[in-house]
């Protein structure tokens, strides 16, 4: 094999091929818009954005060359791009058909303490690839810097290609619209077909939006009605008896965990785990390739957004452009780092050769640039013209608001999204946190965007384990925290309410657990936040003790109700309504196996297969077995990313033992805790509900789901404001005591309340309907009840109220008539009238309809 150049390409010969003209493979001018790689009937126009290299290659791999992570590649032919503008080099290469494999190449000067980084013996991704495929082996290849020094002038001369993840060429979606999709790998598309996400979008008004957060490989990966081959990908979340389940459950959107094209850190992958949550993007563009049941992510991504649709289901993704997988200056070059390391990321200004890292994750994208901005934008734009979805929650998205190193809501990247009219129809949720200093800055977005509440989070956890700082604290965070939102005329919806999140414990867990055990991720427990506002009830994880197990069962019952009868837009984490167990593990991001799987019920709790309008819930005997989990799908890879998000109050957490952020909340590396260490738990079964297995936990969420559909009152448009009550107006919010008197300034702000009584009207909501006319609703009188002894509870008289009917009472050992009470109003479970004196069993909601 010999090795030819000319001044625009250069190529190999191999024996046994056809000699090639140089002339012919000369590389055209081509556009240095649009960025990336774009087909058209004649070739791909290539546009790469790299200001200061020297030069760029446009490197197809031939179908020759050895599968990524085999061994030395042959076989790559590579282009010089022969224009530049704008800092854009670009060019077009005629026969060039999607589905070919390629990468880039960028020359330029290696010189660390001026943070040029260019080698061009590391193929590097197209920052703009629509198709990524492939895997990231952790090998000295991958490294940019020789003899492991990346302070050195020393770059390292071995080619990485065989190593990375490549570009692979796509045409727009929108562009190959009506093609089936492409064969399967696995036996079978699942009955997707090409749609169109961008044709049947719900459109669910904020208001009405209730949020259900989930993870595509580990939502299905053990449901017993997918075939195996579409569990854990995206043609198996648009299943039928997925959708059923979703439907049944009454939750209007999907929040998916990453699912842009990411890999596991090296040091993760030598452990033999995997990055599972997904918080390590490689590509802005592209779908991960390990979630796909078929070998067109693309299609199929663009399929499961459709049926989502058709059931009226929005997709949101959760998209993490703080940070990319190439880590600190000890990472991989992968991409941007050996396009223009410059340009990209944020380097200290004293010491260009380290990354400023708000993160916790080793760099920061450098989003005061404007190229960045740009590429963030094409990016959010893409996903939604072309891909379907319908909003965004941003990872750690204080790190996108610095200008340059503080908090500003004026930021160039929220400005540019504030004013883009495709970015105008979508919604936009911050996780309003970095790790920096002065990153907490819950309340601070500025309109349309909503957030994270992460008092909200805080707050319910300490008042359901007898911790609650007030009845002010408690009052705030379910009013949808005006304290916080209330500005610049931001409207409830601005408070996404959450009792659990991907990070941290399950909802089971956080009743049964007082002390994280995350020795499985093989960081000796130091990784994840040790402040998890917990209660074990009496025993650390499982137990049979039926006390102990009634506490438990009471203290779930009162979170979620809470949860959802609470103003904002409430947030659900997929399983919790199933009694999902993670072993105690607060931090299972690298745990693609049972930990972090969700364990569905092997039959319907009315013993029938198959559909069901009413969804899946388990019954502890109803567990998965091990026969269930050993199907033979793979080649979902599971790479996930980094994760860890959190802030408590705090400043959203501090760097793990492998240099992940963790959720710290002191802003130190967290420290094993002695009192909680258990021996590590990878069962090959998910973990049982250490809660005892509450079979009536989907039916309560679906119930009180359907009971906040129903009322306006719990998704007022405009913040509460209380006031004075009479014969003919009633205050929005009245709060009582447990005797039936208004609640006072000092009882507003006593603390550890044991009951909070509060009396939503349904007549004084200041929201017209599309005709004009003021909407009304039911009233509501709501008993949060946390204290540990039952309770008399006085019931107001007049002006609110004149009999009181019985819809919910969490603490009930049955609910079987509960569905009827919500839907019919003349199914009440009980009738009691004004003045009377219900009781409140310990530890449970009590949920009334007013009628005067």
């Amino acid at each position: 094999m010999r090795s030819v150049s000319v001044t625009d390409v250069s190529y190999t010969f191999e024996p046994g091929l056809t000699r090639q003209d140089p002339a012919r493979l000369r590389a055209l001018p081509g556009a240095p818009y649009p960025l990336g790689v774009l087909p058209d009937a004649g070739g791909v126009n290539v546009a790469v954005l790299a200001p200061g290299a020297d030069a760029v290659e446009f490197c197809l791999l031939g179908s020759d060359t050895p599968a990524v992570g085999s061994g030395p590649g042959r076989g790559e032919t590579r282009y010089r791009l022969p224009e530049r503008c704008g800092g854009v080099w670009h060019g077009y290469i005629p026969g060039v058909r999607p589905g070919q494999r390629y990468g880039l190449r960028a020359h330029g000067p290696y010189d660390p303490a001026r943070g040029l980084r260019y080698n061009p013996a590391k193929l590097l991704l197209d920052p703009y690839a629509r198709r990524v495929e492939g895997t990231l082996t952790p090998v000295p290849a991958i490294f940019g810097y020789a003899d492991g020094d990346p302070y050195g002038y020393a770059a390292d001369g071995q080619d990485s290609a065989p190593f990375v993840p490549v570009g692979v060429v796509a045409a727009l979606p929108s562009a190959a619209a009506g093609r089936s999709p492409a064969p399967s790998r696995r036996g079978g598309s699942g009955g997707l077909t090409a749609a169109d996400p961008t044709a049947n979008r719900p459109g669910t008004p904020w208001r009405d939006t209730v949020i259900y957060e989930l993870h595509v490989r580990g939502f299905t990966r053990l449901h017993p009605a997918l075939p195996p081959a579409l569990r854990g990908t995206y043609a198996g979340l648009a299943h039928p008896a997925v959708l059923d389940h979703l439907t049944g459950l009454g939750i209007t959107a999907v929040e998916l965990l990453p699912v842009h094209a990411h890999v596991s850190e090296p040091a993760l992958a030598e452990r033999g785990l995997t990055n599972f949550w997904g918080y390590n993007t490689l590509g802005f563009f592209a779908p991960h390739p390990g979630y796909a049941a078929t070998d067109d992510p693309v299609t199929e991504f663009r399929a499961m957004v459709a049926a989502l649709h058709e059931a009226g289901i929005e997709v949101l993704l959760d998209v993490v452009y703080n940070h990319t997988a190439e880590q600190d200056e000890r990472g991989p070059t992968l991409s941007m780092r050996g396009l223009d390391n410059t340009v990209y990321y944020r380097l200290e200004p004293t010491d260009p050769r380290r990354y400023r890292d708000v993160t916790g994750c080793g760099n920061t994208l450098n989003v005061t640039s404007p190229h960045v901005v740009r590429l963030v934008c094409d990016s959010l734009r893409y996903w939604m013209a072309e891909m379907g979805v319908d909003g965004f929650r941003f990872d750690l998205a204080a790190a996108l608001a610095r200008n340059p190193d503080g908090f500003d809501p004026d930021a160039p990247l929220l400005t540019a999204i504030g004013q883009d009219p495709v970015l105008a129809q979508a919604k936009l949720i911050a996780e309003p946190w970095d790790v920096g200093w002065g990153g907490y800055q819950v309340g601070a977005f500025p309109a349309p965007w909503a957030e994270w509440n992460d008092r909200f989070r805080a707050t319910v956890r300490e008042t359901w384990s007898g911790r609650a700082a007030s009845a002010a604290d408690l009052g705030y965070r379910i009013t949808a925290s005006s304290d916080l939102f209330e500005h610049g005329g931001r409207p409830p919806c601005s408070s996404v309410n959450f009792v659990t999140a991907h990070d941290g414990f399950t909802l089971a867990d956080l009743v049964s657990y007082e002390h994280k055990h995350n020795e499985a991720n093989l960081e000796d427990n130091r990784d994840g936040d040790n402040n998890n506002r917990s209660r074990n009830h009496g025993v650390e994880g499982p137990t049979d003790d039926p006390v102990v197990l009634e506490r438990r069962r009471r203290v779930r019952r009162g979170m979620l109700a809470t949860l959802l009868l609470s103003a904002g837009v409430p947030m659900l984490v997929a399983g919790d309504e199933l009694g999902r167990s993670q072993h105690g593990n607060n931090n299972a991001y690298c745990q693609d196996n049972p930990v972090s799987w969700l364990a569905w019920p092997t039959t319907r709790a009315d013993g029938s297969s198959g559909r069901s309008g009413g969804g899946w819930w388990p019954r502890r005997s109803e567990r998965v077995t091990s026969t269930d989990v050993t199907d033979t799908d793979d080649g979902n890879g599971g790479n996930g990313g980094n994760g860890g998000n959190g802030g408590n109050g705090g400043n959203g957490g501090a760097r793990g033992a492998n240099g992940r952020r963790d959720r710290g909340s002191d802003g130190a590396t967290p420290r094993s805790d002695s009192a909680g260490s258990m021996p590590p738990t990878t069962s090959d079964v998910p973990a049982p509900d250490p809660a005892g297995g509450d079979q009536d936990l989907f039916e309560l969420v679906s119930c009180l789901l359907t009971l906040r559909r129903a009322t306006p009152a719990l998704r007022r448009g405009q913040f509460f404001h209380g006031g004075q009550s009479s014969e003919t107006h009633r205050a929005d919010m009245t709060w009582f005591l447990a005797d039936g008197t208004q609640m006072s300034d000092a009882d507003w702000n006593a603390p550890n309340p044991a009951t909070v009584v509060a009396f939503i009207a349904g007549d004084s909501l200041a929201w017209l309907g599309p005709d004009g006319t003021p909407v009304t609703g039911d009233s509501l009188l709501l008993v949060l009840h946390p204290g540990e002894e039952d309770v008399d509870v006085h019931l107001p008289g007049a002006p609110w109220a004149s009999r009181y009917d019985l819809v919910l009472d969490t603490a009930a050992t049955d609910l079987s008539g509960l569905r009827a009470a919500v839907e019919d109003p003349r199914k009440p479970l009980a009738t009691y009238p004004a003045g009377e004196t219900l009781r409140a069993s310990w530890s449970s909601v009590v949920v009334l309809r007013a009628h005067r």
